[in-house]
């Protein structure tokens, strides 16, 4: 019964100790105090990637890829990447095939369409279109290229507010924000 006393004890003893160290080392009491001026950010949560690469196929066969140098996913709406340095190849069964460049795009994952910002240039065949937007879709199947926009050929240079172009048929509009203005056209001879 001796040794079993001794355990005991010396369990009570490492229990007794180990009470007084936390209560005599306790940690220090932060206090809180709150001031009405503090201002909140809010959070924006996102998810980068570099080297992207979006693929689809229409119903009519028509096949839109898209490059970029990095893709920034959106939390709040995951059908949504941002994109840096976007490469856009859009290849008709049709007709032939168009090259779309900009600086910014916002790609929808769900339905394919892309909105393309800041120095974007559009190519096809001889023709090539400047502007600062391109809001590109599949549904409705069409491109409206609009803010600086200048449209040459191998004749001409048209300046314009938009331009909007069928995918399909080719058809194209080109048109000025105000009726008082028109659309500036000059020979390239």
């Amino acid at each position: 019964m001796g040794k079993n006393k001794l355990i005991l004890i010396s369990i009570l003893i490492l229990l007794v100790t180990t009470f007084f160290l936390f209560k005599i080392f306790k940690p220090n009491e932060i206090e809180i105090v709150s001031d009405s001026k503090v201002q909140t950010e809010e959070v924006y949560s996102s998810n980068i990637i570099k080297n992207v690469n979006y693929s689809s196929i229409d119903a009519r066969g028509n096949e839109y890829i898209i490059y970029a140098e990095q893709g920034e996913i959106d939390y709040n709406n995951t059908n949504t990447v941002y994109l840096t340095n976007v490469d856009a190849l859009i290849k008709l069964t049709n007709s032939n095939q168009i090259i779309i460049y900009s600086d910014y795009g916002k790609y929808n994952t769900d339905n394919f369409d892309t909105i393309f910002s800041k120095n974007v240039l559009i190519k096809y065949l001889e023709n090539e279109i400047k502007g600062d937007y391109l809001d590109f879709s599949i549904n409705r199947n069409s491109m409206i290229i609009s803010k600086n926009v200048t449209y040459t050929n191998t004749n001409n240079i048209l300046k314009a507010d938009v331009v909007e172009i069928d995918i399909d048929t080719k058809d194209t509009k080109i048109s000025m924000f105000s009726n008082e203005e028109k659309v500036n056209i000059k020979s390239k001879d």
